[in-house]
């Protein structure tokens, strides 16, 4: 795709497809980050944290905080009880 470089008031801009923006899962009003390195122009959506709502979302509402969470095995020196976790 190509596209044009315009005037807009005092500055200059480009348009992009919808199906571009799509591609990319850019929506309007989205922030991005823009970089030129070695004369190319890439813009960037920058990583963005889930809210707690969003995050529920993902699993159907359903949050599971009660319960214990299996961390894996013990790393190096680390000795896991179920009063505290310690370093030797």
């Amino acid at each position: 795709m190509q596209t044009q470089v315009k005037t807009w008031g005092n500055s200059q801009g480009t348009r992009i497809s919808k199906e571009i923006l799509q591609e990319a899962n850019i929506a309007v009003d989205d922030a991005l980050d823009v970089n030129v390195v070695n004369g190319m122009i890439t813009l960037v959506k920058p990583f963005g944290h889930k809210t707690l709502e969003e995050r529920a979302a993902d699993f159907n509402g359903k949050l599971n905080l009660d319960g214990e969470y299996d961390w894996g095995e013990p790393v190096v020196k680390e000795v896991w009880n179920e009063r505290n976790i310690t370093s030797r």
